[in-house]
């Protein structure tokens, strides 16, 4: 009976504290920094649309790039190990010998990044995606320190779980004799012919076994993934962290199964490997001709792998981007022919046929979308009224913040949930602990005392930042 009484009374005074914080909330809504220090201390759960790349800020890599001496393209602000035979590359030690390192920092820093992008001199989405390539030398090698960067700004900022797409998965598995498959699946993806498809895959899928794809997985998962994950005690009672396996969606369609493939073999083997995710821009020329047979690529491995999970950037696209056609059905496809389990961005929703019937199946499904305000701002221009936060929110489907590439983009989880509650009076405090708590419910974490854990870590970070609200 005393423990009873002992847990109405802790419930009692939860509530209480809960409702102290709904109304501080409410009063600073319309303030961009007393919402910033709220936030700031507010649990946040995890972030589960993460690129590792895109999350490292350019200052990091651009020190490991001196340190290293690599050379830089003084044009592009590209960075090799090795000098290329095209293009004006000098080291940068040369570069500091003669004076004009720090002139090339701020020039590195502005093609990096979106640091002092004016909104003017070059397309944002341009911008975005090719600074990937730019950095990505000085990211190889460099996993660890970044690794670590990730974990201790996750801290400071009370984000308790990262479920990051760290790298493709290196290989070697032959497919120069494979090439005929390339036209054969695009003329029968044209036809629509969905069985004849899903057997030219399986025979291609016998064939990646027999060339060893099993071993590429388990290689990466043992000797990369595990390997860093232990050796840097990733995981502690403050921070834990998750991988998803991801595939450029640019490729040809046999180099890209087969990396599919791998990736599949490889969650499916570790509790690290969380699930699988598809990338690269989806407007791109090949990712727009090939997105239907991309996602019966995922629909014949989940039938192999049923217990792996993933998540498909779907719907990143806006009118204007691609044909208005070309919106109406990206997120049907990764949800009712892919299967997928969550929906990155998913900004074009208003515009797929049958919005309401799709909304609704998510709903009912439980299967959340992943939103990220300041990448969908950045990148594709849509942000306050235009963005389809609120359809989200009208027809129940679970929501999860995120901030999928906060390096490039300069940002971090609170801005997130600082635009979130100045944009949208509707969302509540209520609805913002709830989108914290999804974050974790709907991870893909495989251990389910881990999942556990990580919700009851919650509940006691929760307690301590609302009681204070007690005091004000």
């Amino acid at each position: 009976m005393k423990l009873v009484y002992t847990l109405l009374v802790a419930f009692l005074l939860n509530t209480v504290y809960a409702q102290n914080a709904d109304t501080y909330f409410e009063k600073i809504r319309n303030n961009d920094v007393e919402l910033t220090a709220f936030f700031s201390q507010m649990p946040k759960g995890g972030d589960l649309h993460h690129h590792f790349s895109g999350s490292i800020y350019a200052e990091p890599l651009l020190q490991h790039a001196i340190k290293e001496d690599f050379y830089l393209n003084t044009e592009t602000m590209d960075v090799r190990k090795v000098k290329e035979n095209s293009g004006n590359w000098s080291l940068f030690s040369a570069l500091k010998a003669n004076g004009t390192l720090d002139a090339y920092k701020q020039k590195i820093m502005q093609k990096w990044s979106i640091k002092d992008y004016n909104y003017v001199d070059y397309p944002s989405d341009k911008l975005f995606f090719e600074s990937f390539m730019k950095f990505e030398p000085a990211i190889q090698g460099n996993f660890a320190a970044g690794l670590l960067e990730l974990k201790k700004r996750a801290i400071a900022e009370n984000v308790s779980y990262i479920e990051t797409q760290l790298s493709t998965i290196p290989n070697t598995l032959q497919t120069d004799d494979l090439v005929k498959f390339d036209s054969r699946l695009r003329q029968l993806a044209a036809a629509k012919d969905e069985k004849a498809i899903l057997k030219t895959l399986d025979s291609l899928f016998i064939i990646y076994q027999k060339r060893d794809a099993e071993l590429y997985a388990k290689n990466f998962n043992t000797n990369f993934v595990a390997k860093l994950h232990n050796e840097l005690k990733i995981d502690d009672p403050q921070f834990t962290m998750r991988y998803q396996n991801f595939v450029l969606r640019f490729m040809e369609p046999v180099d890209l199964f087969k990396n599919i493939v791998i990736a599949f073999i490889s969650a499916n083997e570790s509790k690290l490997m969380a699930g699988v995710n598809i990338v690269s821009p989806e407007d791109g020329e090949t990712s727009m001709k090939d997105y239907g047979l991309h996602m019966l690529m995922f629909k014949y491995c989940s039938s192999r792998f049923p217990n792996v999970k993933y998540t498909m950037h779907a719907g990143e696209l806006t009118l204007g981007l691609v044909q208005p056609e070309e919106l109406t059905w990206h997120i049907e496809a990764a949800i009712k022919t892919a299967g997928a389990q969550r929906i990155g961005h998913g900004v074009d929703i208003a515009y797929e046929k049958d919005s309401y019937k799709l909304l609704q199946h998510m709903a009912s499904k439980n299967i959340p979308v992943e939103i990220n305000l300041v990448s969908n701002e950045f990148i594709l221009k849509v942000k306050e009224e235009r963005h389809p936060f609120i359809l989200y929110k009208k027809f129940g489907v679970p929501i999860v913040i995120s901030t999928d590439d906060a390096g490039i983009l300069r940002t971090n989880m609170t801005e997130q949930y600082v635009l979130l509650a100045k944009r949208y009076n509707q969302v509540t405090y209520k609805d913002i602990k709830q989108y914290v708590y999804n974050s974790i419910n709907f991870s893909f974490i495989k251990e389910e005392a881990v999942k556990k854990q990580l919700l009851l870590d919650l509940d006691k970070r929760f307690a301590h930042f609302e009681n204070q609200f007690s005091k004000l």
